[in-house]
């Protein structure tokens, strides 16, 4: 686990699972090597990239691209509060609320509402 140079490294596929970007290592291992995420700029392909402390990863991850720091190696993976020590999130995403914003009942798409069936009932009668 360690490189020539002294700093403790990780495999990248081991390390996503530990941060829990991932719900399962083969996922994490098969998602670098879709090539779709970036160490220091560089894009990789290999599950056995190790990263080490002070590593910025990019990646897209469901609607967001996510920026994030590496700060420590995992050593297993724990709680969510633990997994969040791992890493500094460079760029958070925006709040859900802002991002989706909820749809009102008085939108004229989606379902109507009760209001609105009485309606179409008694257009139809």
């Amino acid at each position: 686990m360690n490189d020539v140079a002294g700093q403790p490294g990780q495999r990248i596929d081991r390390w996503l699972w530990y941060a829990r970007f991932l719900k399962s290592r083969s996922l994490a291992g098969s998602f670098v090597q879709t090539g779709r995420i970036r160490v220091n700029g560089e894009r990789i392909s290999r599950a056995s990239r190790l990263v080490r402390p002070g590593d910025v990863l990019t990646f897209p991850l469901g609607p967001h691209i996510r920026v994030v720091k590496v700060v420590a190696a995992g050593t297993r993976r724990g709680p969510a509060p633990e997994a969040q020590q791992l890493y500094e999130d460079l760029d958070p995403p925006a709040d859900r609320s802002e991002a989706e914003p909820h749809r009102n009942a008085d939108a004229d798409t989606g379902r109507p509402t009760k209001k609105e069936r009485r309606a179409i009932v008694a257009l139809k009668r």
